[in-house]
């Protein structure tokens, strides 16, 4: 049985289909497995222990996709299903000459021209996006309600120099940064956090950022009265490394929140113009703010309202939130951890 998996990107919904290739795997053993993905963000991918073969992407021209395509073809696959609901991505299900081509219904596609290039669908069951993946299944075969999050454990210098700086003790992990600006709870509340963190927890915080994203750490850094550090630069493998160490994190919905999710960090989220329901953490114990019912412009990247609706979310709230979730017992991770990546 050879199977590709179409996830493009982006990060956090990269995360939310791990669980159904480690579905796959749990059914077929044997199966080869490959994953076609952005190469930017192939660094996930390639962590998932489950997947064999990781085909990056590597753009959006002619000589890229004719790549692509070729190197699919090699594949002699059985199934190829799309989980992203685009018509690029459905294009790619189809061009891999897989014998059977799954997608989401017309009713849950994000582009509705994908649905032709699907020789099969299945009307996604669940509210959270990883149940919708793990629906996807049925088409194969595979009914499960098992979530799991197979990635390799890797050593990452981020932890070693965030060890040097806050010592061998606990720390938080603040994430203020998003590519939706309205995604960005203002970095002076982030700070109040931190105080919090540091008077009443003892939690120093390690300021996470991304490309252009710098000067959010550093404003939090400079107004939190020594209560957080900036994070060293990091990619994917040192936000695992960093989110296993890592106490509690607060973070909007984006990339990094979910990837701390997946290892079982005990998570905070701020959530405004997205759907916690779908897209935020998924583990019961975790705790969301959300001002969803009350966003004017749900699932826009700008907020084009008289009032923001995360602007609402105070710093009491979230303080609140974090004693919460540090009072709930640990649960077991769902990661399913090993050393290494399948060779």
């Amino acid at each position: 049985m050879n199977i590709l998996i179409v996830r493009l990107g982006a990060l956090g919904d990269i995360v939310h289909t791990i669980p159904a290739a480690a579905a796959l795997r749990a059914a077929w053993p044997d199966a080869r497995i490959d994953w076609v993905v952005d190469a930017k963000h192939r660094e996930i991918v390639d962590l998932v222990t489950v997947v064999d073969g990781v085909l990056p992407l590597g753009g959006r021209s002619l000589g890229a996709w004719t790549a692509a395509v070729r190197s699919l073809r090699l594949g002699r696959y059985d199934a190829a299903l799309d989980f992203q609901g685009l018509m690029k991505s459905a294009v790619l299900a189809r061009a891999s000459g897989a014998q059977r081509v799954a997608g989401f219904s017309i009713w849950h596609l994000r582009e509705k021209s994908a649905r032709p290039f699907y020789s099969e669908t299945d009307d996604a069951q669940g509210e959270h996006v990883i149940r919708k993946n793990l629906s996807l299944l049925r088409v194969v075969g595979v009914e499960t309600d098992r979530v799991e999050f197979p990635l390799a454990r890797v050593q990452a210098d981020a932890v070693d120099e965030v060890r040097r700086t806050v010592g061998p003790g606990g720390f938080a992990l603040m994430n203020p940064g998003a590519a939706w600006p309205n995604k960005r709870w203002p970095p002076s509340r982030f700070a109040e956090v931190a105080v919090f963190l540091r008077e009443v927890r003892g939690l120093p915080s390690v300021v996470l950022w991304g490309p252009g994203e710098q000067g959010l750490a550093r404003e939090i850094v400079a107004a939190a009265s020594g209560a957080a550090v900036e994070a060293p630069p990091t990619r994917v493998p040192g936000i695992l490394a960093l989110a296993r160490e890592a106490s509690v994190m607060v973070s909007g919905d984006t990339g990094p929140l979910h990837l701390a999710a997946a290892t079982g960090t005990p998570i905070v989220a701020i959530m405004g113009p997205t759907n916690p329901q779908r897209n935020g953490p998924w583990a019961p114990k975790d705790l969301t703010l959300s001002r969803f019912d009350q966003c004017g412009c749900q699932y826009d990247r700008r907020c084009h309202q008289p009032s923001w609706c995360l602007g609402g979310i105070s710093v009491s709230e979230v303080t609140a939130a974090i004693q919460q979730r540090l009072a709930a017992p640990q649960s077991q991770t769902p990661s399913c951890d090993t050393d290494a990546t399948r060779a």
